[in-house]
């Protein structure tokens, strides 16, 4: 349990240290509110609504494959994670993920950016003890202005 929550949370915050667009594409940098709702069947009880507020470089903006950091630390998916499949069409951004290590899982998502505001789904898929868990996040995002420096 603590596990699923954890990636959740990985994931959600991970995903907003990038979201936003600018430039040709549909991302842009600036200050964003985001919330994210997450949904994992089995679950006793749903988890209330998260909200986070990021900066968002103009480098992060620019490049789709930093939509999820990989790394250390807070916000960061595990250096064993791989983005692949990373398309942008219009204003719709998607990709896939693989993680190894001892917890493995993969994923899929996919967001819909206008000026200041987004939506996007991701849906992730684990294996707990020979178990199959899915969870999936919903995420909005709100531009709030430039980054405060």
């Amino acid at each position: 349990m603590k596990l699923m929550v954890a990636v959740g949370l990985v994931g959600a915050v991970a995903f907003c240290s990038s979201m936003a667009a600018q430039g040709e594409g549909p991302r842009r940098d600036g200050n964003w509110q985001v919330t994210v709702e997450m949904d994992m069947p089995g679950m006793p009880q749903r988890m209330p609504p998260m909200t986070v507020t990021q900066c968002v470089t103009k480098a992060d903006a620019a490049d789709p494959t930093r939509t999820i950091p990989q790394g250390q630390g807070p916000g960061a998916m595990p250096d064993t994670c791989k983005t692949t499949n990373v398309k942008t069409v219009g204003d719709k951004v998607s990709w896939s993920m693989q993680c190894a290590g001892q917890n493995p899982f993969t994923g899929d998502a996919e967001f819909v950016y206008s000026r200041d505001t987004y939506t996007g789904t991701m849906k992730m898929n684990m294996d707990r003890g020979g178990q199959p868990v899915v969870m999936a996040m919903k995420y909005n995002g709100k531009r709030l202005g430039d980054c405060e420096r």
